[in-house]
């Protein structure tokens, strides 16, 4: 993606971005905002680090001022306060931010262009920057990887089509996009892990929206079905493997098996449909999809039909008259 880059196994991503999304207001930078990256998606707001107390300061990260900390160093005395910020400019974070338009003191300025540290004003209020900045961050900075397959979204969850090459993934794709779904991804998904218990998805910047159906090519999804039918990242909720009918083979008929996958440490429900003429996979996976829902609102269809049904073995068996 535009604007994010690797250092190593670190992602970064360019202040320019950051700017960009935030529309903050550069007061100085020390080169082009785009050179300037940034590998933490921590964001402090530094009243210790203001007090004199860097114990655990990370200068990697992005900090705040806000009202309180802008308070507080208006209430100290000029020649305190200047060395304040001096000290705490001097320990190099990765950025300043002052919230809700408040005013650069003339001595942070000062310390900002000695140790060339950015300084910015953002008209928002602090602890709506501070979470829309984190939230935005972990997403740009998370743990990735990419995997061969097709992410659409059905019913509002997010389904990973996984499979080999020409089970029918793509085409199973562009019929759920022609009922109405969303199409974020084929061939490439990009995954990444955006917290502890959430995967979420996208496509590779150079095949967004495209789509290949083998004997046609490459069609453009968001040309042909119109911009409701696609969508640049989704969560991932269920895994969905297609694989080539296997005479003989067992497969869950009640759906009573607990399959996951287990994609960046988080594991994902994940279920096995068997692909052959005549099943119609768009609907088999609406169907997925609502079913996968249902469990995560927590009503599970197969075990309560398997409550039922030993119910009514139990009950049958009473009915039996005693044995001599």
């Amino acid at each position: 993606m535009e604007n994010e880059q690797t250092l190593g196994n670190e992602y970064t991503i360019s202040l320019q971005k950051i700017m960009d999304d935030f529309h903050l207001t550069p007061v100085y930078l020390p080169t082009d905002a785009k050179d300037i990256l940034v590998c933490n998606s921590a964001v402090i707001r530094p009243g210790l680090a203001l007090t004199g107390f860097f114990g655990n300061f990370d200068p990697t990260r992005i900090c705040v001022i806000g009202k309180a900390e802008h308070h507080y160093l208006d209430e100290c005395a000029p020649e305190d306060r200047d060395q304040k910020l001096r000290d705490f400019i001097a320990h190099k974070p990765a950025a300043v931010i002052f919230s809700s338009e408040l005013s650069v003191f003339p001595a942070c300025m000062e310390a900002a262009k000695s140790a060339g540290v950015p300084i910015f004003v953002s008209a928002e209020r602090t602890s709506h920057l501070v979470a829309a900045l984190i939230a935005s961050l972990n997403t740009h900075l998370a743990p990735r990887i990419t995997r061969h397959g097709v992410l659409v979204e059905v019913h509002g969850e997010g389904v990973l089509i996984l499979g080999d090459s020409g089970v029918g993934k793509s085409e199973t794709a562009i019929e759920l996009v022609k009922r109405g779904h969303r199409l974020v991804a084929d061939d490439a998904v990009e995954i990444r892990r955006v917290s502890k218990i959430t995967l979420v998805g996208s496509a590779p910047e150079i095949i967004r929206h495209y789509i290949e159906l083998r004997g046609i090519g490459i069609v453009d999804v968001k040309r042909l079905f119109g911009v409701g039918a696609v969508k640049d990242t989704e969560r991932i909720d269920l895994v969905v493997t297609l694989e080539q009918w296997v005479q003989g083979k067992m497969y869950d008929r009640f759906g009573l098996d607990d399959e996951k996958i287990e994609i960046l440490g988080i594991e994902v429900p994940m279920i096995t449909i068997p692909v052959k003429p005549g099943r119609n996979l768009a609907i088999i996976l609406e169907i997925a999809a609502m079913n996968s829902r249902q469990k995560r609102m927590g009503y599970n269809t197969a075990e309560e039909f398997n409550k039922k049904l030993i119910e009514h073995m139990n009950a049958g068996a009473s009915d039996l008259p005693d044995s001599k």
